[in-house]
């Protein structure tokens, strides 16, 4: 005589082994849904040039330089009238805050001692999303980041104060423009910025035009 236990048994593991086997397919479904999502994000190109600005005061010339080592594409920004430290960074374009912390360590350096020692990397830094695979980043910061990750900021807002903290030997911005995460000349206003390769040291001037309504 036999009732029927063990067939009971059976019939729940089987169950069991096809629930978890649905679920494994369903895993895996997911997971090459998710790959293929980031390949196709990777693989968009870039959208047009955001009509990027200087990123500091309206009517404000500074001067963009570079050096051997600095890496191409890299701009140093220094202000051509009054002190650096402390000048207001403003947002290049409308954009997301993607970082706001510090890169590298900060090192020593401050305006009541310019001598101090150096730290490494960035310092206190920005880096903005702007869309289309445009990003732009703002270095060496005096204090910490004005704006927070998430935050969205507009073209003109301040987002930090020119400084000299991580590998830096002067108050000043370093200042980058990417293009799909690659670094790109800069542009300004809509035109080149004229720094390109770091074989030399080299200058050039350039007028702020980050203005807001009223501004001249």
């Amino acid at each position: 005589m036999t009732t029927g236990q063990p067939l009971h048994r059976g019939t729940r593991r089987r169950q069991r082994s096809r629930t978890a086997r649905n679920l494994l397919v369903l895993t895996a479904v997911v997971a090459v849904l998710a790959v293929a999502v980031v390949v196709v994000v990777l693989l968009r190109p870039p959208g047009p040039r955001p009509r990027f600005q200087l990123p500091v005061a309206c009517g404000e010339t500074w001067q963009l330089g570079t050096y051997p080592g600095h890496d191409d594409f890299d701009v140093d920004l220094f202000p051509t009238e009054g002190e650096a430290w402390g000048r207001p960074v403003l947002a290049s374009y409308d954009g997301e805050v993607t970082v706001a912390g510090i890169n590298g360590s900060l090192g020593g350096r401050t305006e009541e001692n310019p001598d101090g020692p150096r730290g490494r990397g960035g310092g206190y830094w920005v880096k903005i999303d702007h869309g289309g695979k445009w990003e732009t980043q703002y270095l060496h910061l005096l204090e910490p980041p004005l704006v927070r990750v998430g935050q969205r900021v507009a073209r003109g807002d301040q987002i930090g104060k020119v400084g000299s903290t991580g590998n830096s030997g002067a108050p000043h911005l370093h200042y980058e423009q990417r293009q799909g995460w690659q670094k790109v000349e800069a542009h300004f206003d809509g035109a080149p910025s004229g720094i390109t390769h770091d074989d030399e040291e080299y200058t050039v001037t350039r007028k702020s035009n980050n203005c807001v309504d009223g501004q001249q």
